[in-house]
């Protein structure tokens, strides 16, 4: 290792969990050069300007600012998304979502309009458009500046003519206002997959947790119980989802058994199931509806 990335490293230990990959990343991301380069020139030394952009960084992280925002950009499923503090840092257990979102995309052609409530950065809803081209995507949060980045974001992955950005609380009563200046007109029973990472963090557990105060309460912060947003979520969701539609909501690892009950009472003819994570922990609420209609 360089005497720069040492020198680094050793500023970062009090401060990160991976000291020597956080300082190999935050000199690429100044040099504007793959990490993987870094690592190959010891001997590489920076200008003045760059120096100071790296003095900067350090003292912002030594303040408790997260490392993504930092250097304002994030990965999520392969993916390079900007960052700021109006949007949540998107988590690999998110990908879990987003995966079998594909995946059930990709089982019919018909399966075509998809809501992604509380987008933040854009990454769920990004992600699936990037990779089933065939799906129409409504977008929705509350924060019109989380909105612009997600905005930003679906620009540069080249999918922002299939994405609609609603401003609106969860979904809309009513014909809303674009955050692109388009119209977009969701209709009764219309949504083919409803997706959703909304705050689920139990109040008081937040306000115990470092990240409290780090990112954005209103993106973290899921009321007393944590289930707040999900709960108001679920008792509108029947009126948007289609014959045969599905949902698929991220949850805290403690809340399996009540979100599942939540999902009954509003789906209770609907195949409820929980999905787990890398580390076995519940993660994904699903909730998937007959064909079957009234007659």
């Amino acid at each position: 290792m360089s005497s720069l990335l040492s020198d680094i490293t050793a500023r970062l230990v009090p401060i990160s969990d991976t000291p020597a990959l956080d300082a190999s990343v935050l000199v690429a991301d100044i040099v504007k050069k793959p990490r993987t380069w870094v690592m190959a020139h010891p001997e590489l030394t920076l200008t003045i300007e760059q120096q100071r952009e790296l003095d900067d960084s350090l003292a912002r992280l030594e303040n408790g600012t997260s490392f993504p925002y930092v250097i304002g950009h994030w990965e999520f499923f392969g993916m390079e998304f900007e960052i700021t503090p109006d949007v949540l840092i998107p988590r690999p257990e998110t990908e879990l979502l987003v995966e079998k979102a594909i995946v059930w995309l990709q089982e019919s052609q018909s399966r075509k309009t998809v809501a992604d409530v509380g987008t933040g950065s854009g990454a769920i809803a990004i992600s699936v458009a990037v990779n089933a081209p065939n799906v129409n995507i409504l977008a929705t949060d509350i924060s019109p500046k989380a909105l612009q980045v997600a905005k930003r974001n679906a620009e540069k992955h080249g999918v922002s003519n299939r994405i609609k950005f609603i401003e609106c609380d969860l979904l809309p009563d009513r014909r809303p206002r674009s955050a692109d200046s388009s119209s977009f007109t969701l209709h009764p029973s219309s949504l083919h997959l409803l997706c959703a990472n909304l705050p689920y963090i139990p109040t008081e557990t937040l306000h115990s947790l470092p990240i409290y105060g780090r990112e954005p309460t209103v993106a973290l912060d899921g009321g007393k119980d944590g289930l707040d947003f999900i709960r108001r979520l679920l008792n509108i969701a029947p009126v948007w989802l289609a014959p045969g539609g599905s949902i698929y909501l991220e949850i805290e690892a403690t809340q399996g058994l009540k979100a599942s009950s939540l999902a009954r009472e509003a789906f209770p003819e609907a195949r409820i199931s929980l999905q787990q994570d890398l580390t076995g922990k519940d993660r994904l609420l699903k909730i998937d509806l007959s064909l079957q209609t009234d007659t």
